[in-house]
């Protein structure tokens, strides 16, 4: 069997390939009170999180029923600037909507 030459300096394909570790990942949770609409909670789900409105109208049920729903799935940094946009959206509007993270 012939073996590959290697030159010096020069990595093979295999030698090159690395591990990658993917981030851990979180949950946003967001969180169901007496004053924030239902309306409003759809509009931050189909604006911040990407969510179509069929899918929104049922998270926000969820929550809404349930008390506490799952908006999606992400890398920290990501998530903590998607509850931070919908706490700003909140805050803006007048509500305490609240949004919290949950290692996944």
């Amino acid at each position: 069997m012939d073996r590959p030459v290697s030159s010096p300096g020069v990595k093979s394909a295999a030698a090159e390939k690395e591990k990658v570790a993917f981030p851990p990942l979180y949950r946003v949770l967001m969180h169901n009170d007496d004053y924030t609409t239902m309306e409003f909670v759809v509009t931050a789900l189909e604006t911040v999180f990407h969510k179509t409105p069929p899918e929104a109208n049922r998270i926000m049920l969820h929550i809404h029923i349930k008390g506490v729903g799952d908006c999606g799935t992400y890398p920290h940094e990501i998530a903590e600037t998607k509850v931070a946009r919908v706490h700003v959206m909140a805050r803006k509007e007048g509500f305490p909507l609240k949004c919290s993270l949950e290692k996944a």
